[in-house]
């Protein structure tokens, strides 16, 4: 990945960092429910992730709001969005600092 993709790709996660999941208030880059970011040159952009359970009532909300923030990034021509279940959200998939402060640690 050239030098221009891989800062579009960390200012894409940095957009998903302020997205927070509405019920643990934690954002959801930390908390783990995103397995993928992708951006190609020609500024398609695919967001791979999970919700923490398919029952999830955020169900209806995050991924419209990843949808916006990703979209609003001036590089990106097209969005999608792979919602998957497997491998299923399970708390080791979050970052040290988010488990730090559910006191999982």
């Amino acid at each position: 990945m050239d030098q221009t993709l891989i800062e579009k790709r960390k200012l894409i996660i940095d957009s998903l960092k302020t997205i927070y999941d509405p019920e643990i208030a934690l954002n959801i880059w930390d908390l783990g429910l995103v397995y993928g970011v992708d951006v190609t040159t020609e500024g398609v952009v695919t967001v791979v992730m999970t919700l923490t359970s398919p029952n999830c009532p955020a169900i209806d909300i995050l991924p419209q709001q990843i949808e916006d923030m990703v979209e609003s990034l001036d590089f990106v021509t097209n969005f999608k969005l792979n919602l998957v279940w497997d491998p299923p959200w399970d708390k080791t998939l979050m970052s040290e600092e988010a488990r730090l402060e559910l006191g999982l640690l």
